[in-house]
């Protein structure tokens, strides 16, 4: 008996406890969070810093010597593999949405100010006819070797490339094994498994749209195998010299902000990069088409907030987005 007892005690005190690592810092000009779970002691920040660095000298254009702005500058370049996915990835959105999701607009989210000189330039109807000539994606191929712009076009793929790198640090976590963690980049979101400490589904926060900056949670909702971005209009905004608030999605079809009623649309996704380019998207087509749209597109889940006509914040979940 005492034989037996001491096997079950040796078993019991040589198995490997679940260890709960937290990476957080810095990265692509926001906050980042990684939440992960293991049967031994693994940090793999010094990884995550690399892989992080790769993404922004392939898909930074605010890093001058980056892939895609020597591609912009019409240079002789090679691009990686990560420029391929996230080109490859836009092009199939951008035909998906008609276009309302468009990486040539950068050169109107440069006039605009959002882009990397942060200014308002001086602006009016006619340049913004002419900066147009050169928006629209379907004029842009991957070539086998160096890319020929259109003149005056502008790549910017800032509106997936978030997404698209939380994935990739979600996918080199699987690769080392991990079946449980949380992803996070400046609020675009993936998750796998559960959160182990808590023993439920891992949760996350939808954010009330504050003009003000403060941040509250509106709600909170359950996120397993499954990756969520959002778009708002309420926090990045610029104004120019005469006090004009220009919100930063770009209609793709007129070159103007958008003029929108919608504060927020988070959206749910197998990954994050797709979740990502769709939140964008959908600002531009507004609620009704995305309402058509969905039906068509059940894998994707959403959940606007937006001003009604007597100008009262409500919501809407879409395609069985999560009530908690």
């Amino acid at each position: 008996m005492k034989k037996i007892l001491f096997i079950l005690i040796l078993l019991v005190s040589c198995k490997q406890e679940t260890k709960n690592t937290k990476v957080s810092g810095q990265v692509f000009g926001t906050s980042y969070s990684i939440k992960y779970y293991s049967d031994s002691n693994l940090n793999f920040e010094t990884q995550f810093d690399s892989l992080f660095y790769e993404i922004n000298k392939s898909l930074s254009t605010y890093q001058i010597n980056s892939i895609i702005s020597r591609i912009n500058r019409n240079e002789w370049t090679h691009f990686d593999d990560h420029f391929v996915k996230v080109f490859e990835s836009a092009k199939t959105i951008y035909k998906e949405t008609q276009g309302a999701f468009d990486p040539t607009i950068g050169v109107l989210v440069n006039a605009w100010g959002f882009g990397p000189e942060g200014k308002v330039k001086d602006i009016d109807s006619l340049k913004i006819d002419s900066l147009m000539v050169s928006v629209g994606f379907d004029k842009v191929e991957l070539p086998k070797e160096k890319f020929k712009l259109p003149k005056n076009t502008f790549l910017d793929f800032n509106a997936i490339a978030k997404g698209y790198a939380v994935d990739v640090i979600a996918e080199f976590l699987e690769h080392q094994k991990i079946e449980s963690y949380l992803v996070e980049i400046g609020g675009e979101i993936r998750a796998k498994g559960k959160n182990i400490e808590k023993q439920s589904n891992w949760k996350v926060g939808v954010e009330n749209p504050n003009f003000d900056g403060e941040q509250s949670i509106l709600k909170v909702i359950s996120l397993q195998d499954e990756a969520m971005a959002t778009s708002g209009t309420y926090r990045k905004f610029k104004v120019d010299k005469n006090g004009n608030r220009y919100a930063h999605i770009i209609d793709t079809k007129t070159g103007y902000p958008s003029k929108t009623n919608i504060l927020s649309i988070s959206v749910i996704a197998k990954n994050c990069m797709t979740a990502d380019a769709y939140a964008t998207a959908f600002q531009a087509m507004g609620i009704e088409n995305v309402k058509a749209f969905l039906k068509d597109h059940l894998e994707l889940k959403v959940f606007f907030i937006f001003e009604n006509a007597k100008q009262e914040i409500v919501t809407l979940s879409l395609n069985g987005f999560p009530k908690e």
